[in-house]
């Protein structure tokens, strides 16, 4: 189980204490327990578990320590010492010699947070990653990355990045010295549904990370954003029980509008291999499914909805397709902004034209 948390409200700073926070975590991470008793869970903090929020600090302190003592059962000895002083850990997978997961703690990286802001590396995480990965390597073992705040850019809002420019480039570095190890990357923090394609340095696909959507229908309040809010969603993920790595994954949503009818109820939304029609979610898989979504309009149309967890269903334009196709290629900032002008220059000349909902429907019927 693994959950990439934001457990608080998203609410104003003045609006909650570390006691209301602090108590949100412990009353999720009770229901969490009760519910999956016999379950080992690898849980990272959001951007909203601290007061005030975003600003996670890069040394130790009251909420890491309290949130340590929660979480007690499902973390051993030692990630108890790493996480309260930076928020993160590493574990063997339960269970499965070989196998290794990375829970980071990457709010110490997110442009908000004012702490870390003149901080080479904050709580000395990327140092700690790269032993980690270094001596996982050495050891053979093959690793999962668990986080929040994801690198590169937001897709629904143009050139809005999350992390700062020298955190961004470190992580990347860090994904391509490592990537022959690292089986899967799952992070949250958008509340949409989306993924990041991570290139070696000749553009082979070496590595992907699935940002799964929300369980809280949120709406952003960034400027300039229409729309942006999502239907709760749950993903499951399918793997390869003797390598681990992700075969597939499924989509579970809420419908808000029939919820708001009194005819509440969690339904399939979507199997990735199904709709986009790849083997698997191989990183070669992801690569194939973001050029579809570049150069077919019925499947960029599929991913715009799938999103929002079908909250959006509106067609998704020429300057639509250009932010999702970057955002999903493109991690390194400069490489975005080349993408932006390319896509930009592609769609140029290229009609646009609104489709009706029966006609996307037969489209959709010939993916």
């Amino acid at each position: 189980h693994l959950p990439y948390r934001d457990d608080t409200a998203h609410v104003p700073n003045e609006d909650l204490g570390e006691e209301a926070v602090l108590s949100i975590i412990s009353n999720l991470t009770h229901i969490i327990k009760l519910v999956f008793p016999n379950t080992k869970v690898y849980s990272a903090l959001g951007n909203h578990d601290y007061h005030p929020k975003n600003q996670l600090p890069p040394a130790q302190n009251n909420i890491y320590e309290q949130t340590a003592q929660l979480w007690q059962g499902w973390l051993e000895p030692e990630s108890q010492t790493t996480f309260r002083t930076g928020g993160y850990y590493t574990e063997n997978l339960l269970n499965r010699p070989g196998y290794r997961v990375v829970v980071l703690n990457t709010n110490l990286y997110y442009d908000q947070n004012k702490a870390t802001e003149e901080v080479d590396d904050p709580a000395g995480q990327f140092n700690w990653a790269d032993h980690v990965l270094t001596e996982a390597a050495n050891n053979k073992e093959k690793v999962y990355i668990i986080g929040h705040v994801p690198p590169g850019f937001f897709e629904k809002k143009r050139s809005k990045p999350w992390f700062r420019p020298n955190f961004n480039k470190r992580y990347l570095e860090l994904i391509q010295k490592h990537h022959s190890l690292i089986i899967g990357q799952f992070f949250g923090h958008h509340h949409t549904d989306s993924f990041r394609m991570f290139y070696s340095s000749e553009g082979s696909p070496i590595s992907t990370m699935f940002l799964t959507p929300g369980v809280t229908p949120w709406k952003t309040t960034l400027p300039g954003v229409i729309d942006g809010a999502n239907n709760p969603g749950i993903r499951v993920f399918e793997y390869d029980t003797q390598t681990l790595l992700v075969k597939d994954m499924v989509t579970y949503y809420l419908n808000l509008t029939h919820a708001n009818m009194a005819q509440a109820r969690w339904e399939k939304e979507y199997r990735f291999t199904e709709s986009f029609r790849v083997p698997d979610a191989s990183p070669a898989s992801m690569h194939q499914a973001v050029e579809r979504m570049a150069s077919d309009r019925c499947y960029l149309q599929k991913y715009y909805e799938f999103n929002s967890v079908n909250y959006d269903l509106t067609e998704c334009n020429s300057d639509c397709r250009v932010d999702h196709v970057c955002a999903a290629r493109e991690v390194d900032f400069e490489r975005y902004e080349h993408c932006l002008e390319k896509e930009r220059a592609s769609s140029t000349g290229v009609a646009m034209l609104p489709v009706l909902s029966v006609v996307i429907s037969l489209v959709w019927a010939s993916c």
